[in-house]
């Protein structure tokens, strides 16, 4: 299989990690890609029609897109049971999680991809501010999800939070969610987070 990817995308952190833990890693070849919201790459293009990193390859030929789709292919691959298909608590955990990486990279493309005289700071404050609705409700309702063994939500959350030290450091999520911040500090260091850091 081929993973077409960046390794600063939160989403394909999320697809790496799950590769490493369910022990798949040597069954993909990774195919780099710079590419923006702006200028797609062309593999990226050829393997999404929105253009959009991850996808994945199969042996097959076939193409599998979106973070969501791909872990768990992944997962029924390995068999490793990372996302029940009952559990609709673990799916509105990872929901939340997928949903603060996307702010969070679109806080990153305005600074990025608008010229300065066209960003809207209230836009990206308004992104800041799902974020950080999100995350207080996971520190103060969710944290019993986040117990036991590893699930796909997990890593989903991990790989978003992982993402702000990335992108967003200077704005310290962690301030006054001390129990999020305890978990991550915790799960930062399996060994799948620590071969998929961006940094």
């Amino acid at each position: 299989m081929k993973l077409i990817h960046s390794p600063a995308s939160p989403f394909v952190r999320k697809v790496m990690v799950t590769l490493h833990e369910t022990g798949l890693t040597d069954r993909v070849t990774l195919v780099p890609v710079a590419t923006t919201a702006l200028n797609t790459a062309p593999e990226a293009k050829a393997a999404n029609p929105l253009g959009k990193i991850p996808a994945l390859i199969r042996d097959d030929g076939r193409a599998l897109h979106d973070s969501a789709v791909i872990c768990r292919y992944i997962d029924s691959l390995a068999g490793a049971k990372l996302h029940p298909s009952d559990d609709f608590d673990a799916m509105m955990l990872e929901s939340m999680a997928n949903a603060v990486m996307e702010a969070g990279v679109l806080m990153v493309y305005e600074a990025r991809l608008r010229p300065a005289e066209a960003q809207f700071g209230p836009w990206v404050e308004a992104q800041w501010g799902k974020i950080c609705g999100a995350l207080d409700d996971i520190d103060a309702h969710w944290m019993g999800h986040l117990t036991g063994d590893v699930t796909g939500a997990q890593i989903a959350l991990a790989s978003a939070l992982g993402y702000l030290d990335f992108r967003h450091d200077a704005r310290e999520w962690r301030k006054g969610r001390v129990n999020l911040a305890a978990w991550f500090a915790t799960f930062s260091q399996r060994p799948s987070m620590v071969a998929t850091h961006p940094g």
